[in-house]
């Protein structure tokens, strides 16, 4: 099974940014739908960001468009959120997740579609 591990968290003032990193063990990130999901305290975990196998489909919720950005290097095995002009509410646990689509150009939101998770990395947008 892949096993992801996230880094990149940490405390940040509001209008700051900050870029997460999830380190896959898999050969080749081309086969899998990858996604980034966060879950505040009391509430339910939400999905953040996707993006496809091929590369083509991303995704992302409506509170973080035009702010967060997903991306991948597949010569690392590294999936990337750059998270631009945070607010208090983006205050989180944020995980990455993953599973096999080959080729497939479409990504969702739904957290009942990942296999792989990775175990967390907190982020706190705070003065």
């Amino acid at each position: 099974q892949l096993q992801l591990v996230e880094s990149g968290g940490g405390l940040v003032q509001p209008g700051g940014s900050l870029r997460l990193s999830c380190a896959a063990s898999a050969l080749s990130l081309d086969y899998y739908t990858i996604g980034w999901f966060r879950q505040a305290p009391g509430k339910e975990r939400e999905g953040v960001s996707c993006r496809s196998s091929n590369g083509v489909g991303t995704n992302y919720a409506d509170s973080v468009k035009g702010r967060f950005t997903i991306s991948r290097d597949n010569v690392k095995n590294m999936i990337y959120l750059q998270m631009s002009n945070l607010r208090p509410e983006d205050t989180a646990t944020y995980s990455c997740a993953a599973r096999t689509d080959p080729f497939s150009p479409f990504c969702t939101l739904n957290e009942g579609h990942y296999i792989s998770w990775g175990q967390g990395t907190q982020v706190t947008v705070s003065s």
